[in-house]
């Protein structure tokens, strides 16, 4: 996919119905909404990118979820793992404010763009094979109109999502909290749990575990 800046990108992004199966489910999910939203006029559309477009860091996780960007309109806002997300970029120096409860509530990124492999909102959080396929032309192109030169990669997916992208050949390396790869082109891929409540109700992930990943990456992007 080939598009001439941004907003021409995250324009065809809102726009997109090329899976059916999650079509279905993001607007099933934004007519029936869950009950503490029932006010609300859900997005139910493919979210965009979000952030500094000048970032040197970018932040990839795995998809919108359901009653959070699927509600909101905007990557990680209006749910837990927002919550936790926003909350280590304040405390790192990438947000000017720690919390993401919708688009108009003056969160600003800088020198930090937070993106997603799959754009819509996925049943379970798992997207299929395919469905992640069909949409990983979108993160190439935001990759390549990007200045970025740390990828910090939210989970797994995430890390496998950047390493095809960025062409990568040959054994794949390991995915593991604070793991370091240096990618084809010179740039780094920085590894981090995903925010989800299943790593933070936990303890698998811990407010100074992600804020170090954050913290490095800054050394990173600067040197």
């Amino acid at each position: 996919m080939r598009f001439a800046d941004l907003d021409d990108l995250d324009a065809a992004v809102i726009d997109c119905r090329a899976c059916p199966r999650l079509v279905a489910w993001r607007e099933q999910v934004a007519t029936e909404k869950r009950r503490s939203y029932e006010d609300w006029t859900y997005w139910g559309r493919p979210v965009p990118g979000f952030g500094d477009r000048g970032a040197g860091v970018l932040i990839v996780g795995l998809a919108p979820a359901a009653h959070g960007a699927n509600r909101t309109g905007r990557m990680f806002t209006g749910d837990r793992s927002g919550d936790w997300l926003y909350g280590s970029l304040h405390r790192t120096g990438f947000a000017n404010q720690p919390t993401s409860t919708h688009l108009a509530d003056g969160l600003e990124l800088s020198d930090a763009y937070v993106t997603a492999p799959v754009r819509c909102a996925p049943p379970d959080n798992k997207p299929t094979t395919d469905e992640r396929d069909r949409c990983a032309g979108y993160l190439e192109a935001e990759m390549a109109l990007l200045p970025w030169r740390v990828a910090v990669a939210l989970g797994g997916f995430g890390w496998d999502a950047v390493l095809r992208v960025t062409g990568w050949d040959g054994r794949k390396p390991r995915f593991g909290h604070g793991a370091e790869a240096q990618l084809p082109d010179g740039r780094v891929l920085l590894g981090s749990y995903h925010v989800s409540q299943q790593n933070t109700f936990t303890g698998r992930l811990t407010e100074q575990m992600l804020d170090a990943v954050f913290t490095r990456a800054t050394a990173l992007a600067a040197g």
